[in-house]
């Protein structure tokens, strides 16, 4: 099975490991073991559902054991790797939990990214065994990974395997790695140990995700955005409920029907559950929580959420890498729901200038953060590993988000763009996030992205890409005009153009270098 290779740069090399806080009196938490401990107190309480099929977490926990018995028999050991592409499903989670339960790292590939960007992620990890679903095998089989497997037959394939115990595994083995999706070049394995997942698992029961919970997957295993909750909702003992592909009636349908009291969703999700127009004739009083992450939250959608949705609404800023971190808990923090919240305790985040240089609270600038949940690098790229990494006049690693943004006296953070979005127009830094602000108060817009165009006498200058409500007779000019009598003189919007929807990728973000490329393609030279 694949391993780290005397011929490969392993994320354990001194030089490109970034180091996350040491915590006094820290225990280690084994997945395996939680998983184990949550089936032995509890055997006969429902652990997956999926479509009409229940699993027990004694049923659950004897196929992931079985599983894990099965790859431990072809070498998977601590730190092999174990690749999947699929949408959600029990077996799929069963498979995530039988690799870890061996002492595996579990490498979910995501299913929206291209065959050319997939084929570059199977050669990357070196992994032998991909395990696919009936609507991926056919790809799979394109991807040139040594041995593809039918996912939807992993029960029969472990069926005469021996049960395993959970592997020993350290804190600084690899649980899983996730692939970055690849739209803007390679794409880079973000690297997660067990101390990175244990950390995490006690970020989520003070928001009631615990044993008791029931917790609606709906969004894909390849997002950290799903794995932060659903992770933590195993180890619990909680019940996960599992939906293949999000569908608002769907959702809301299992919501009522399983008593669902947590879910974790992406702002696009939020937007088109409340427009579903049975959205208020189904009864969601079971909710506790409801969670956001991916993508920035605006204060009017968090105001509908707060107003329609029983339960609290909690968002959650952070990369996949780690680092940065910051929680906004709506209902403790109602004049604070313009910003994305505030470190948790054991998180820094800082502001630096281009050249590194912090700068002082309500600066805008580059956002940097050091929490006790941080990648140890990228799989075999030590030099992106060094490129992301900013260091204290203490020795301290933090890691660069490549978002903008600013601290307020209170420590909330308020997000801009992402570095590269910024709009330079006639040599003023116009910030998209701002002018998008304005235009989602207007009455007749649903959503909105704000992107740079070019401009013969500015460089460029921002153009204003909406979508109306249905039935709107707004002209795109008057949008416009309403929005500019609200800006700055410098952050004026050149036009505004009219869409049916934006293009997103799986967890909800706009992908705003599909929407720029036309029109830079389109610029003379």
């Amino acid at each position: 099975m694949s391993h780290k290779g005397e011929d490969q740069v392993s994320i354990t090399d001194e030089t490109p490991r970034l180091r996350a806080p040491q915590i006094d009196g820290e225990t280690f938490n084994h997945f395996g073991n939680m998983l184990r401990d949550a089936a032995r107190r509890h055997p006969d309480k429902t652990a997956v559902i999926d479509g009409d099929r229940r699993w027990s977490w004694a049923e659950f926990h004897a196929l992931v054991a079985r599983i894990a018995g099965a790859l431990q028999a072809r070498g998977v050991g601590p730190d092999s790797m174990v690749m999947s592409l699929a949408e959600n499903s029990a077996e799929h989670l069963a498979l995530y939990a039988g690799v870890l339960t061996a002492g595996g790292c579990m490498v979910p590939l995501p299913f929206s990214a291209t065959e050319a960007a997939l084929t570059k992620m199977v050669a990357d990890c070196g992994a032998e065994l991909l395990f696919a679903s009936p609507r991926q095998i056919d790809r799979a089989r394109t991807l040139s990974a040594p041995q593809v497997l039918p996912l939807e037959d992993i029960a029969a394939w472990c069926a005469e395997a021996a049960p395993a115990t959970p592997a020993e595994v350290t804190p600084d083995n690899l649980f899983d790695m996730i692939y970055s999706s690849g739209t803007t070049g390679t794409p880079k394995g973000i690297v997660h140990d067990h101390r990175f997942r244990s950390r995490q698992f006690s970020r989520f029961p003070a928001f009631g995700l615990n044993g008791d919970s029931i917790q609606l997957m709906s969004t894909p295993l390849y997002s950290n955005t799903t794995l932060v909750a659903v992770l933590t909702g195993l180890v619990t003992g909680g019940t996960i409920v599992s939906l293949g592909k999000f569908d608002t009636r769907a959702f809301l349908d299992l919501s009522v029907r399983h008593g669902v009291t947590h879910a974790m969703l992406v702002p696009v999700q939020y937007m088109r559950l409340l427009d579903d127009p049975t959205f208020d004739t189904h009864d969601l009083s079971a909710y506790r929580c409801k969670f956001s992450t991916s993508a920035p939250l605006p204060a009017p959608l968090i105001e509908r959420i707060m107003a329609h949705w029983p339960g609290n609404l909690v968002n959650f800023y952070g990369m996949t890498e780690g680092g940065v971190s910051t929680i906004l808990d709506c209902a403790a923090h109602p004049d604070k729901w313009d910003t994305a919240g505030r470190p948790p305790a054991g998180a820094e985040v800082r502001i630096i200038d281009d050249a590194g240089a912090e700068l002082p609270v309500g600066a805008y600038g580059e956002i940097i953060g050091r929490s006790g949940a941080m990648m140890p690098g990228y799989h075999n790229a030590p030099e992106k590993t060094a490129e992301i990494r900013w260091r204290d006049a203490e020795g301290r690693d933090f890691i660069r988000t490549g978002d903008m943004g600013r601290l307020d006296e209170d420590g909330f953070l308020t997000l801009l763009d992402r570095k590269k979005d910024m709009i330079i127009s006639g040599g003023f830094n116009i910030y998209a996030a701002d002018l998008e602000a304005v235009l989602r108060q207007h009455p007749q817009v649903t959503d909105v992205a704000v992107i740079a165009v070019p401009s013969r006498d500015w460089g460029e200058t921002p153009l204003g890409l909406v979508v109306t409500r249905p039935g709107s007779t707004a002209a795109a000019e008057d949008i416009r005009t309403w929005a500019n009598e609200q800006l700055g003189k410098t952050q004026r919007l050149s036009r505004v153009e009219f869409r049916d929807t934006l293009p997103r990728s799986e967890i909800g973000k706009i992908l705003k270098r599909e929407l720029r490329a036309p029109y830079w393609e389109e610029a003379p030279a």
